[in-house]
């Protein structure tokens, strides 16, 4: 596989029932399935990329996985371009709230997006959709996130494959809340100077966003913010 960094920015918009606006500077890395060469050794001392990290069986290829996803949702994806925008493993510990796949036909056709999610508390969900011409698209929400939403609404996503700026918006919309709102925004480390940012930015990013989400937690917890009960998430199959 082959990787490209990305310098990004993460915010999260909450609006009620109090408000919440923050703003994370990070590193995502564009990550070619497709591709055979291996992580570039400079980088490979730094992050790790294991198909064990994400969906479907950790003894096969994070390819294979994606494509054996897609064919139990009845959707093909064949041998097209699989592009997949990731967090990394750093110093052995593994944790990425959100990976995105863009999966392509042989003539280079967008087929689906995945949206691969996790939460701290071990759960993994994944989202097939078909985004529309300018990468829209909505699915019912299936998992339990925060502790302070229920598992009730649905996503408004809109996750066009970067061109190469990264601009991602997932909406989440539930009956008598406002919608709570994260972008996911970034352009890729071409530069010199962008790259050593990027790579001062890589060690222990998987552990500083679980530090984040903690720490995101406790500031709402202590603002009386209710919390709701976590149910028991059901695993999908070949996940």
């Amino acid at each position: 596989m082959s990787v490209r960094p990305y310098l990004t920015s993460v915010r999260h918009i909450r609006t009620g029932p109090v408000t919440n606006d923050f703003r994370y500077r990070g590193v995502a890395w564009l990550v070619d399935l497709d591709e055979a060469a291996p992580v570039p050794r400079w980088l490979a001392s730094i992050v790790r990329f294991r198909a064990g990290d994400h969906l479907g069986d950790p003894g096969a290829s994070w390819r294979d996985n994606v494509i054996a996803f897609a064919a139990a949702q009845g959707i093909t994806i064949g041998d097209g371009p699989i592009r997949a925008m990731s967090g990394a493993r750093t110093l052995g510990y593994a944790f990425d709230p959100i990976t995105l796949y863009w999966c392509h036909d042989r003539a280079g056709s967008l087929t689906c997006v995945i949206a691969e999610v996790r939460n701290t508390y071990g759960d993994r969900h994944v989202y097939l959709v078909r985004p529309d011409a300018r990468g829209r698209a909505r699915t019912d929400k299936a998992m339990y996130v925060s502790p302070f939403n229920d598992v009730s609404g649905y996503y408004q996503l809109s996750v066009p494959a970067p061109a190469p700026n990264l601009d991602v918006r997932i909406v989440l919309h539930r009956d008598g809340q406002p919608p709570f709102v994260t972008t996911w925004s970034g352009e890729p480390a071409t530069s010199r100077s962008e790259l050593l940012l990027a790579v001062a930015r890589a060690p222990l990013s998987a552990q500083l966003v679980t530090a984040r989400i903690h720490w995101q937690g406790v500031k709402l917890w202590l603002r009386r913010l209710p919390i709701v009960a976590r149910p028991k998430h059901q695993p999908q199959e070949a996940v």
